[in-house]
């Protein structure tokens, strides 16, 4: 899928609180080595070398895009285009952090296994995954696929909810780890705009939806998803529209 940054970047504020709120979490005071992956433009890259600024940063991101947004920022890291699914590195990390971008990615079962043994031992897997497939914002995606014209199109391309119970991924991790710690937090977004949870989730989950119409199905279906989500938030006297928006976080220290 090809990435829109400008269109990622307009609610570029509530998507960088939970990362923050994740690395407030992360226990280690001096990591040598630090990858940021499925970094994106790097805005929270640049808060990991603030925090760490003798490491060594890696950001890696499958989108070219991205990552040219990114290197523009911050020219010091080492920027990696690779597929953030396969990709392992070359010698351990302490850290491996990675916001809001391993539910594009199936098999945790196999994933995160790999990337807790791609660290130090006493390295930390931090991740951070957005939770809110079952909420309007995203299950109003499958009812205006499978009630429009597209529905041959596009439903091949659904699939099962991609980010697991918070109790999966304890038993997936616990083998592994000296530490697991993993919680849930419910955000509630403020936004404005006109319809600004449709265009929250045109720059993520509806967007690979839009890529696979021709224009004018895509407007159709974007139109017709923006009344159902109108809907489902609607917006409050002063114009701004009150999105909840639950998250799961994760942060397992590598045992011995």
């Amino acid at each position: 899928m090809s990435w829109n940054p400008e269109q990622y970047l307009r609610f570029a504020e509530p998507r960088l609180r939970p990362a923050l709120d994740l690395l407030a979490r992360v226990p280690l005071a001096e990591p040598q080595r630090v990858c940021d992956l499925g970094c994106g433009t790097g805005n929270v890259t640049e808060w990991l070398a603030r925090r760490w600024p003798q490491a060594a940063l890696t950001g890696v991101d499958g989108s070219m895009a991205m990552l040219e947004r990114a290197r523009q920022a911050l020219p010091g890291v080492h920027w990696l285009q690779a597929d953030i699914g396969r990709w392992r590195p070359d010698a351990p990390f302490d850290l491996i952090f990675s916001n809001a971008a391993l539910h594009w990615l199936p098999d945790h079962a196999q994933l995160l296994p790999a990337l807790m043994r791609a660290l130090k031992p006493g390295g930390v897997l931090a991740v951070q995954m957005p939770h809110n497939f079952h909420a309007p914002s995203h299950t109003l995606i499958t009812d205006t696929l499978q009630a429009g014209p597209w529905r041959d199109t596009l439903l091949p391309m659904l699939g099962p909810v991609p980010v697991a119970a918070p109790a999966d991924y304890f038993a997936l991790l616990q083998p592994l780890a000296a530490e697991v710690d993993i919680w849930q937090t419910e955000y509630l977004q403020v936004l404005s705009g006109a319809d600004p949870v449709k265009e929250w989730t045109k720059g993520s989950w509806l967007k690979p939806f839009l890529d696979a119409l021709p224009a004018p199905e895509a407007a159709a279906f974007e139109a017709d998803y923006a009344e159902r989500v109108r809907g489902a938030y609607p917006a409050l006297a002063d114009g701004r529209t009150l999105f909840p928006f639950r998250r799961l976080f994760i942060v397992a220290r590598r045992g011995p």
